[in-house]
C-alpha cells in the first residue's frame, strides 16, 4: 500500500504562480507515488478573516479549479474541503486536550498568523481563540488521515514540528503507536518573488495568477523590477542584477534561450522593455494549457462541485477509520 500525505491551502483568492511553483507541481508529481489528500483549509481561512466570508464559497471553488487545472488529478488524489470533513473537528478537540499551552505559543505557524492579523488591525492587540487553536488544528488535519509526509518547503519545516510532538505525546500518553510523525518531504521546486522583487502575494498586488488572461499577464509583466543601473536600451546589462525579469527567465525558459538572453543583455543588444515583452509571452506559452483547462472547469462548475463533494466523502471514509481507532484507544464512547 501507498504510504500517506497531507497537504493543504487556505482558500483566500485565485492562486498566483508562487502557489504553482512552490507547492502545486510538487503535490502533481507526488500523486502518483503517494495516496494524496489535498485539503481547502476553510476553518483555517476563518483564522484571521472570520469577517470576510461572503466570497469564501466561491475562493473555495477557485482553488479546487486552480488545482485541477494545473494538474491534480481527482481519480489519483483526494480533493476535499475542510469543513465537509467533522471528524478533523472531533479529533481536534482530543487532541487539544493533550497539547501543552506552550507548545502551541511557540509554534512558528501561529506567530506568523497573528502577524498577518496584526498587520490588518492595529487594535488587535488580542488574537481570536480559533487563531490560538491554529497548530492544533492544522495537526488535526494531518493525523485525521494519519498521514505519513507532509510535503513542505524548506521554511516550513518547523510548521510540521508540533504534529510531531502531539502525535507522540499521543502515543506516550496512551501507551500505543498508532499515531505515524509525519516527515517533511521537501520541495524542491523553484521560487518565485513578486513583479516588485518581494515575496509573490495577493495582498502586495505584485502577483501573476494562474487565471489571468495572457493581455493582463503581459502587461503585469511589464511591470517587473529589471537592471536598475542601466540608463539606455543599448548600455551593457548585468542579469545578475536584474530583480525580477532575468529570474523569471531562468523559471520558465529553456536553458539555451537563457543563455541567449543573458548574452543580448550583457552586450546592450537587448532592450529591458523588449526583454519583458518577449518574457510575458514565453509565460503565457507555459500557462496556455492550464489556462485552457481553467476556463473548462469555469465553465462547468456543477463538476467541480461533483469533484469535491465525492472527494470529501471519500476523505470522511478514511477519517471516520481514524477517529474511530481513535476513540477506542482513549476510552471513550
Amino acid at each position: 500500500m501507498k504510504q500517506i500525505i497531507m497537504s493543504g491551502m487556505r482558500p483566500t483568492g485565485k492562486l498566483h504562480l508562487g502557489h504553482y511553483l512552490g507547492v502545486i507541481q510538487n503535490w502533481v508529481q507526488l500523486q502518483d507515488q503517494y495516496e494524496c489528500y489535498f485539503e481547502v483549509a476553510d476553518w483555517h481561512a476563518l483564522t484571521t478573516k472570520y469577517d470576510q466570508t461572503k466570497d469564501l464559497k466561491q475562493d473555495v471553488k477557485d482553488v479546487v479549479i486552480d488545482w485541477l487545472a494545473s494538474g491534480i488529478d481527482p481519480e489519483k488524489s483526494t480533493i476535499y474541503v475542510q469543513s465537509l470533513v467533522p471528524e478533523t473537528a472531533e479529533l481536534n478537540i482530543y487532541l487539544g486536550m493533550i497539547t501543552p499551552q506552550a507548545w502551541v505559543e511557540k509554534d512558528p505557524t501561529l506567530k506568523d498568523m497573528a502577524r498577518i492579523l496584526r498587520s490588518k488591525d492595529s487594535n488587535a492587540q488580542q488574537i481570536n481563540y480559533g487563531l490560538l487553536g491554529y497548530p492544533v488544528l492544522m495537526s488535526a488535519d494531518i493525523l485525521t488521515f494519519n498521514a505519513h509526509a507532509v510535503p513542505v518547503g524548506v521554511d516550513q519545516v518547523a510548521h510540521i514540528e508540533i504534529t510531531r510532538d502531539i502525535a507522540k505525546r499521543f502515543n506516550h500518553l496512551y501507551n500505543t503507536d498508532f499515531f505515524n510523525e509525519a516527515k517533511p518531504i521537501l520541495n524542491h521546486c523553484s521560487l518565485i518573488c513578486g513583479l516588485d522583487g518581494q515575496k509573490m502575494g495577493k495582498s502586495f498586488h505584485n502577483d501573476i495568477k494562474i487565471s489571468d488572461t495572457e493581455e493582463v499577464t503581459s502587461k503585469k509583466i511589464m511591470s517587473a523590477i529589471t537592471d536598475k543601473s542601466r540608463l539606455r536600451k543599448d548600455d551593457p546589462g548585468h542579469p545578475e542584477d536584474c530583480e525580477v525579469a532575468f529570474k523569471y527567465w531562468k523559471i520558465f525558459a529553456d536553458e539555451e534561450t537563457v543563455k541567449n538572453v543573458e548574452c543580448e543583455c550583457k552586450a546592450g543588444k537587448r532592450g529591458c522593455a523588449d526583454c519583458k515583452r518577449q518574457l510575458g509571452a514565453c509565460i503565457n506559452e507555459k500557462l496556455k494549457e492550464i489556462r485552457e483547462k481553467r476556463r473548462y472547469y469555469e465553465a462547468n462548475p456543477q463538476e467541480v462541485d461533483r469533484i469535491i463533494a465525492e472527494g470529501s466523502q471519500k476523505a470522511r471514509i478514511k477519517a471516520q477509520e481514524v477517529l474511530s481507532e481513535v476513540k477506542n484507544i482513549i476510552g471513550m464512547y
